[in-house]
């Protein structure tokens, strides 16, 4: 019998490109927020979200240096388990209940690329950088205080998606005033039989579900931000039309389970 969470199953299990939940995450954020086109946002709403009135095409451009484990310390393999990531979050309606839907996603590991399409991100392979910072103090070390300056980037095929760059100010004793919006998803698993492309074995409306959430030592200051017109790719449509806040924080959750709020394919 074969065994494993995910492809490949094997008769050992181990060779599942990643192990079953519980999933735990923890990371170092850069954000940015902006404005975009409301016409823009709402074109990349999927059915069953709308347009959030009061948002005026508001979003946030995501920047985390990611650590992964599972049940069996899988952290201790950083280089199957550590990761880093880009993506863009949109204000948007489910309901009468306020959500952020990725549209857009990068990532430059097999693994949690795997992980994302489980739960419905729409993850793409990518290169993802952003300004560390070390416990010794150094010009090389973005000490986080008033003036520290921190960049982000992604890039895919070799072509430059996205450039950010914040200055932080002031901290803000409350990360939940700024990051309170659950992420709504969409799985959707395409048919390859001949008559059945345009019906899809798995079309779900979700919403992501986070266990022991944690937002840490939020910051917020200066904002910049830039995603230049790329082929293939249509990020640059989002292009800011105004810039806000740039944000750094520590981040934390825990995944066991995922909410579907409707099947399209009954």
């Amino acid at each position: 019998m074969l065994k494993g969470f995910m492809v490949p199953r094997s008769p050992l299990g181990h060779a599942s490109i990643d192990p079953p939940p519980p999933w735990h995450y923890s990371g170092d954020v850069l954000a940015v927020e902006f404005w975009a086109d409301p016409a823009v946002t709402a074109s990349m709403l999927p059915q069953g979200l709308t347009p959030d009135p009061k948002a005026n095409g508001h979003a946030f451009a995501m920047f985390i240096d990611w650590q992964f484990t599972a049940s069996n310390d899988e952290y201790l393999d950083p280089a199957r388990y550590q990761y880093r990531e880009a993506f863009v979050l949109i204000d948007a309606q489910l309901g009468n209940r306020a959500v952020m839907f990725c549209p857009f996603i990068y990532v430059d590991n097999d693994a949690a690329l795997a992980r994302g399409w489980a739960q419905g991100f729409p993850k793409k392979l990518g290169s993802i950088f952003q300004t560390r910072t070390y416990a010794a103090p150094s010009a090389a070390a973005a000490q986080v205080g008033p003036g520290a300056r921190f960049g982000a980037s992604v890039s895919a095929h070799g072509q430059r998606l996205a450039d950010a760059r914040v200055t932080l100010r002031e901290p803000v004793a409350d990360p939940f005033t700024v990051f309170n919006r659950p992420t709504a998803l969409t799985r959707y698993f395409p048919r390859l039989v001949k008559g059945q492309h345009d019906k899809p074995a798995v079309n779900e409306l979700t919403v992501s579900l986070t266990d022991n959430l944690k937002l840490v030592e939020l910051w917020r200051g200066e904002g910049q931000l830039a995603f230049p017109q790329v082929p293939g790719e249509e990020l640059h449509a989002l292009g800011p039309v105004k810039v806000g806040a740039g944000f750094r924080y520590g981040l934390s959750y825990s995944v066991t389970d995922l909410e579907i709020v409707k099947d399209y394919t009954k």
